[in-house]
């Protein structure tokens, strides 16, 4: 059993990366997918798809490379809030991830999303990660 099935979900993609990979595949749940919809939006991911089996589905995603010097769109990916220690904002305190250049995606409630959304909505709430 998995307990933080968000940072296995992180790390997996991380591992990927560093490993070059172009293909990777996440167990599925809600939370996730809404993260990689996210990914997607933002040009952190090349694509992505959903697909179902008969357990809970899978995330197959396709890791983004530059052409030509062949680095990674994500350079950093970090869990921040953890099952032991959540870290909840305001909408005040949404912390700015590489001074804008990042994001931190946040589960709100009114889903998840951005810092910058967040900001925008004027609504804090449980701060996931930081991707940059």
């Amino acid at each position: 059993m998995n307990t933080d099935p968000i940072a296995d979900y992180l790390t997996r993609i991380r591992n990927a990366v560093m490993a070059n990979h172009r293909i990777v595949e996440v167990p599925a749940s809600n939370i996730k997918k809404e993260i990689t919809k996210i990914l997607f939006e933002k040009g952190y991911i090349l694509n992505f798809k959903f697909e179902d089996d008969s357990r809970q589905g899978l995330i197959k995603i396709a890791l983004k490379y530059h052409p030509v010097t062949k680095l990674p769109a994500i350079t950093n990916i970090q869990r921040v809030s953890k099952p032991g220690l959540r870290n909840y904002t305001d909408f005040e305190g949404i912390p700015r991830v590489m001074n804008g250049l990042g994001i931190a995606i946040i589960s709100t409630s009114q889903g998840v999303m951005t810092d910058k959304e967040a900001r925008v909505k004027k609504i804090g709430g449980e701060v996931l990660c930081y991707i940059s």
